[in-house]
């Protein structure tokens, strides 16, 4: 991977951003879109630690696993371990929700658990990126 420029951090930053703001624009609807929310929760993450992966020129694969990304932070920041249970949570929302042959939908717990999680750990990359 090329050395990554501010730019390139930057968008995956705030393409993160607009999918927690998603996120929360759909939970706080009526009715509350919580499929959907849960998904822009993931997503969230996912860019999050994309953009994160970008600024340590890591390389990472074209993925919505977030155990993955995760798991490649950690080589280059340990701290990066106490993402494994938001990415655990959030990884199946990629795709769990997205389909109509969904058996189920997320409750309010799970929504409001995906989008604490996803908050938690994109500040928690941003707050890395300031240091």
């Amino acid at each position: 991977m090329d050395k990554p420029t501010r730019v390139e951090v930057a968008a995956w930053l705030a393409k993160a951003q607009r999918d927690l703001d998603s996120a929360h624009r759909l939970l706080a609807g009526t009715p509350p879109y919580r499929d959907t929310a849960v998904y822009h929760c993931q997503q969230a993450a996912e860019k999050a630690l994309k953009g994160l992966l970008a600024s340590l020129a890591a390389p990472f694969p074209k993925t919505h696993d977030l155990t993955v990304l995760v798991g490649i932070a950690e080589t280059k920041l340990p701290e990066a371990i106490g993402w494994r249970e938001a990415a655990i949570v959030l990884t199946p929302y990629a795709t769990l929700f997205r389909y109509p042959d969904a058996s189920t939908e997320p409750s309010d717990d799970d929504a409001r658990e995906a989008m604490s999680l996803a908050v938690t750990l994109t500040q928690d990359v941003l707050r890395h990126l300031r240091t």
